[in-house]
């Protein structure tokens, strides 16, 4: 029976991520995607390996003997997912970048039908339908006609590619489910450092060191709460829950983001709030499981 903190494990997680959407947004204009994404696994790192360590004390030994796929996974998840997620945001508008990721949802289900042969019911189904419809509402503020006439530039191709890295990344993360989930990010995040540390000399003089408060904060905020505690509430949702149903919940990041900015100053719509109340309608019935429906226990370290 599924229990209650994994469905609160799953918000919040979605909550930190829909911050790091905002904060990277303005931190394109001062720091490089290559500053950003390993700036925010630095400061990741120094709270990973303790919390890993004093919550979980893991037979560290065991954990290293699957360095091959958290070698991978540290490829696609903690560099590559973000890093084209930062750069996109250098092309494309907030509002084009969270239209294509609303379809993460859905290639995730895809994916997770195809090669993992998880099943869905037809209220799942319905469910994923109303959350999207929710995510488009919000994103158009009502003028759904704009899915059809957006111009799709650069960024919208990055983020497509983004996509269909971050699903990859679930579905081989499910090889890791013997690992303490923790454990597992926290050398993900290790390989990734390492990864990029040549890459961050060779471009070390294309950094930018004088910073704003701003981007102090925000570059500080991104690597504590999305990489550190959304990481570790996914990983661990992930371990009690299909991956096509834990998808679903991606769509609050956009309901969140809306949020926040309604925080920062700017108006949302009655019909954006319509949108907001669909999405977690939609995410309700997702994870309703259905009468037929077998349970699946699928771990997958989202990073």
């Amino acid at each position: 029976m599924k229990k209650i903190y994994v469905l609160l494990f799953l918000v919040l997680a979605n909550l930190f991520w829909a911050g790091n959407y905002v904060f990277g947004e303005y931190l394109v204009a001062e720091m490089s995607p290559l500053q950003m994404t390993f700036s925010r696994w630095l400061i990741a790192v120094i709270f990973l390996v303790p919390l890993a360590h004093w919550i979980e004390r893991p037979n560290w030994r065991n954990v290293w003997k699957e360095w091959k796929t958290l070698f991978i996974l540290a490829l696609l998840g903690v560099i590559s997912y973000n890093f084209l997620l930062y750069e996109a945001l250098q092309y494309t508008t907030s509002l084009n970048a969270a239209l294509v990721n609303s379809i993460n949802p859905a290639v995730i289900v895809l994916f997770s039908v195809l090669f993992l042969k998880e099943k869905i019911s037809s209220k799942n189904g319905i469910g994923l339908v109303v959350s999207l419809l929710g995510v488009l509402l919000v994103l158009t503020k009502g003028q759904l006609h704009l899915i059809i006439h957006n111009a799709y530039n650069q960024g919208d191709l990055l983020m497509l590619i983004a996509i269909l890295v971050w699903t990859i990344y679930s579905i081989i993360g499910r090889k890791t489910k013997e690992i303490p989930p923790i454990s597992a990010t926290s050398i993900s995040v290790i390989f990734a450092l390492i990864i990029m540390l040549p890459m961050v000399v060779v471009s070390g003089s294309n950094f930018n060191f004088h910073l704003s408060q701003h981007a102090v904060m925000g570059i500080v905020y991104m690597g504590i709460f999305p990489s550190v505690g959304s990481f570790i509430f996914w990983n661990i949702s992930l371990r009690q829950i299909d991956a096509s149903k834990a998808g679903v919940y991606l769509n609050l990041i956009t309901v969140f983001t809306a949020i926040f900015s309604l925080l920062l100053g700017n108006s949302i719509s009655f019909v954006q709030v319509i949108g907001g109340i669909l999405v977690f309608i939609g995410v309700y019935l997702t994870s309703v499981k259905g009468n037929k429906e077998k349970v699946q226990k699928l771990s997958v370290i989202k990073t």
